[in-house]
């Protein structure tokens, strides 16, 4: 890829900026809700209430009644929002320096699929890390609960592309979901499949 015709990046947020471990998510509703792993993993994948939250077409009470319904015993609020964000783990500083670096040479935004639950602990893990908003490192930041899209959907990329008048083929996406990569793909976009955390480093540095 020609990097000199690269104009903006745009970034995904976990497993790409904040590391990421779902499988703790999926083994801490398993404890709480008394259920196997199997189970969870398929109730997790194939009821709608997850892209629905992600779509902001529920809200998190809503949520957590569903994830209530799955459990023989009553589940606070606190605890099902501690099992549904232990999948967000850390920061690494060198992560963030790259984002002020590449800051100064391309337009950077960043696009995630998330939900109120998660966003809120993202904040709270850049104020705990000394790590200044999203909204200082990149030119405008979109979630997919409060845009009513989701990636890999054509529309979501779209909106961020018109709104801020730039071109598919003038833009690098990068994600460590692989649908999301083919949906941006589809769409002209140069993509960047983030397999691992060293990955974006050996990327911009040349390697």
């Amino acid at each position: 890829m020609n990097q000199q015709k690269v104009k903006h990046l745009i970034f995904d947020l976990g497993g790409v900026i904040i590391n990421l471990q779902t499988s703790r998510t999926i083994n801490a509703f398993a404890k709480l809700t008394d259920k196997p792993t199997e189970f969870i993993l398929d109730f997790s994948s194939s009821h709608p209430a997850f892209h629905q939250y992600e779509k902001g077409q529920i809200d998190s009470a809503a949520f957590r009644e569903v994830i209530r319904s799955i459990s023989a015993q009553p589940l606070t609020d606190t605890a099902i929002d501690i099992a549904w964000n232990d999948m967000i783990l850390d920061l690494p500083i060198e992560r963030i320096d790259l984002l002020r670096k590449l800051g100064n040479i391309y337009d950077t935004y960043l696009l995630s699929n998330t939900n109120v639950i998660h966003l809120q602990r993202v904040e709270e893990v850049l104020a705990d890390s000394g790590i200044e908003p999203f909204k200082n490192l990149f030119v405008k930041e979109y979630y997919s609960h409060l845009m009513g899209k989701r990636k890999p959907d054509a529309e979501i990329f779209e909106q961020v592309l018109d709104e801020n008048g730039i071109l598919a083929e003038d833009t690098l996406f990068l994600d460590d979901n692989l649908d999301n990569i083919k949906g941006a793909s589809k769409l002209g976009l140069k993509t960047l499949h983030v397999t691992s955390p060293q990955l974006i480093f050996d990327f911009f540095n040349g390697r």
